[in-house]
């Protein structure tokens, strides 16, 4: 197995990503430095801080420039980051020392990775907001589709009530709109330039430096922060706490997939299920499986990376560091979540007779609360919760149906076919999955 199974080219394409792992390359992290160093000489030539001539120049070098990521890695080992050794290699492709010693003029390091990443995780949001958009859709008209088709709700792995396969599927839609509420809300904070300096300060930049800042942000298409963020990572952590609730979003679909896929006969059947080598009969639940495992591992490098909000000082490079070897992980793994999902989802038949055939091999006891709450207006609830409880004793110890060991002594008159009709004791399942599908 590879090192990381996400860029494996045995494994990338079960567990890897690479639409988003493209936005994650030393190719991509590279350009998209030059391109904070294109974008602030032009601001600075055009603000007449440095000569307009070798603004240009320097603006369109960052946009031709090609760097080799190898011919830096010495460099980067011996600062413990890339710039230096980039605007020393950057200069010297441009072959024009009086405009190269305008480059880089003013930023700091963490202001040229910094920017750059952000240049990046604003494409990569996009690309998740697109999945996160086309996955709710796809739920919805699941939850519609299925909105009468009765089954047996389970709670703390048993089956409890009736409800509906789309009041189920609604279910796995619900939290999607409120990650792209959140995602929405976090992006103003999270996109934003930096241009900082060396300490927080902009020293460097000298008296007009906000001004730079913020055309700076409107040349990139960033916002401006309110402050400083090189010390204080809390848009990185929100990120990270958001990225585990789309993956915990992901490994809720699945896991009641798993768990639905157990039964027998199967209450769902897997469009695109993988086989076994020795038992034909089986159909490995292998993108389930995969999302559970893709979910688990962003939640855990989650709490990792919050780590990274303990900087110390106004810069820290230890801390610094450990967002780089966890976050673009995070990203590609829930980029991976959703798309199985997707797959998963769109290929998913019901088998609603599978259905109620497991809800009917509870031999009636689904429906003990409907009975005990329809037995309560003819007698005290306690009273109606025990006579029920014995009449569900009753029909386990001798395996009858719960229906007719309340018939044959009944405790009140009431409707019982209507008591034990799974899609009228279904509650607001039905309009639970109506209102998904709308």
């Amino acid at each position: 197995m590879s090192f990381t199974p996400f860029d494996s080219p045995l494994a990338r394409e079960l567990f890897g990503d690479t639409e988003l792992a493209a936005l994650f390359t030393d190719a991509a992290e590279i350009r998209a430095m030059l391109l904070f160093e294109g974008a602030l000489a032009e601001v600075q030539g055009d603000m007449g801080l440095i000569p307009g001539d070798s603004a240009f120049f320097i603006k369109r070098a960052a946009m031709e420039v090609q760097v080799d990521a190898a011919a830096l890695a010495p460099g980067y080992a011996a600062a413990g980051v890339p710039v230096p050794a980039l605007v020393e290699a950057f200069r010297k492709a441009m072959d024009a020392p009086d405009h190269a010693a305008w480059a880089h003029f003013g930023p700091t390091s963490q202001d040229v990775i910094d920017t750059g990443l952000v240049l990046r995780l604003r494409r990569a949001l996009e690309m998740l907001e697109g999945r996160i958009e086309g996955l709710a859709g796809t739920l919805g008209v699941l939850a519609g589709r299925e909105a009468e088709t009765v089954m047996a709700a389970r709670t703390r792995h048993q089956p409890a009530t009736p409800t509906t396969f789309g009041a189920r599927a609604a279910t796995w839609r619900a939290p999607l709109p409120r990650h792209l509420e959140r995602l929405a809300a976090l992006q103003p904070r999270l996109l934003v330039v930096s241009l900082a300096g060396a300490a927080g300060t902009s020293a460097a930049l000298g008296p007009r430096a906000a001004e730079v800042e913020e055309k700076l942000a409107a040349a990139l298409g960033l916002g401006v922060a309110e402050h400083p963020w090189n010390a204080t990572r809390d848009g990185i952590a929100e990120l990270s706490h958001w990225l585990a609730l789309v993956a915990g979003a992901c490994g809720k679909i699945a896991t009641d997939v798993l768990q639905m896929v157990q039964m027998q006969p199967a209450g769902i059947r897997l469009g695109a299920a993988g086989g076994s080598s020795t038992m034909p009969h089986k159909q490995n639940p292998v993108a389930a499986e995969s999302i559970v495992a893709l979910t688990r591992h962003v939640v855990q490098l989650s709490g990792g990376l919050g780590q990274a909000l303990l900087q110390e000082g106004d810069r820290d490079g230890a801390t610094w560091a450990q967002e780089w070897l966890t976050l673009p992980q995070m990203i590609c793994a829930t980029g991976a979540a959703l798309r199985l999902t997707a797959g998963m989802v769109e290929g998913l038949q019901v088998d609603a007779a599978a259905l109620r055939a497991e809800l009917d091999a509870t031999r009636g006891l689904v429906f003990a609360e409907a009975v005990t709450f329809a037995l309560s207006a003819h007698m005290p609830r306690p009273e109606a919760a025990a006579q029920v409880k014995a009449a569900c004793r009753t029909a386990i110890d001798e395996g009858r149906e719960l229906r007719d060991v309340l018939e044959a002594d009944p405790p009140a008159p009431l409707d019982w076919n209507t008591l034990f009709d799974p899609l009228a004791q279904s509650g607001r399942a039905v309009e639970l999955a109506r209102r998904a599908a709308t």
